[in-house]
């Protein structure tokens, strides 16, 4: 069974029109790169699928739900989660806070038991600090979870990010250019942990990402937008061969052979 279908989604603002026709489906497992140049709506794709955008025509699916037009916390509770272009920490928040908040999205206490401290509040609460020092072992980090986030280094920043949005317990990550701004070594580490994630939390991963080596390194498939419509799409062979996605990115092929 599909996890995600997009069904020919078009989204205009205005007299533009940002994403044009734009068909995606994801199974189960599967780890799916989608790229482009700047402003050829790649995350615009990412704000209709957690619904901070609704497409203009068409419909979206997640698990064969209609999650069309739903809004964004919703969409997160039922198991979709994603990371953003610029670092979104508490910064000044440790680490273990910092994962605690995306666990905070499932819990089921209401203000009053939080602000009277009830029993049942109390017990969630210790749930969740048991879970998220249990997730950070299990993902490298728990030596820094005192920290505060803000200290961290910067790839270990994109780390706890992407940490953070598994605390809210996805079926489905977006990765929003996890890689942005980091150097080679710490790009290589980001690669084998976002294997790693997939394979240790049973995800299905759709990834937006300008370094081609990420994409062409660790993604199964990969869809190529440009000006809002796929020029292209197959695997990392296909793609880097295509005529049209060496002609949109300007000869970028030779960067990644």
């Amino acid at each position: 069974m599909e996890i995600l279908n997009l069904d020919s989604i078009t989204i205009k603002f205005g007299g533009l029109t940002a994403v044009k026709d734009f068909k995606l489906t994801l199974l189960p497992g599967e780890l799916v790169g989608l790229i482009g140049p700047n402003g050829a709506g790649k995350t615009t794709v990412f704000n209709m699928i957690t619904g901070i955008y609704a497409p203009s025509t068409n419909r979206i699916y997640f698990q064969n739900r209609d999650i069309t037009g739903m809004k964004p916390d919703k969409i997160a509770k039922l198991g979709i989660a994603r990371t953003f272009q610029n670092i979104r920490l508490m910064e000044n928040l440790t680490v273990l806070d910092n994962v605690m908040i995306g666990f905070h999205l499932h819990l089921k206490s209401n203000l009053a038991s939080a602000i009277f401290k009830f029993p049942g509040y109390v017990q969630e609460e210790e749930n969740i600090y048991q879970k998220s020092i249990e997730l950070l072992e299990k993902v490298g980090l728990a030596e820094c979870k005192m920290e505060k986030a803000g200290s961290l280094p910067y790839g270990q920043q994109r780390k706890l990010e992407i940490i953070r949005a598994l605390a809210t317990r996805p079926k489905l990550l977006l990765l929003d250019e996890p890689a942005a701004g980091m150097n080679p070594q710490e790009t290589k580490e980001l690669m084998r942990f976002i294997q790693q994630i997939r394979e240790g939390f049973d995800l299905t991963i759709l990834l937006i990402e300008h370094d081609m080596r990420v994409v062409m390194g660790i993604c199964e498939r990969i869809l190529v937008l440009n000006y809002g419509e796929t020029i292209a799409q197959g695997n990392p062979v296909e793609i880097q061969h295509n005529p049209e996605v060496i002609k949109a990115y300007l000869g970028v092929e030779a960067q990644y052979a």
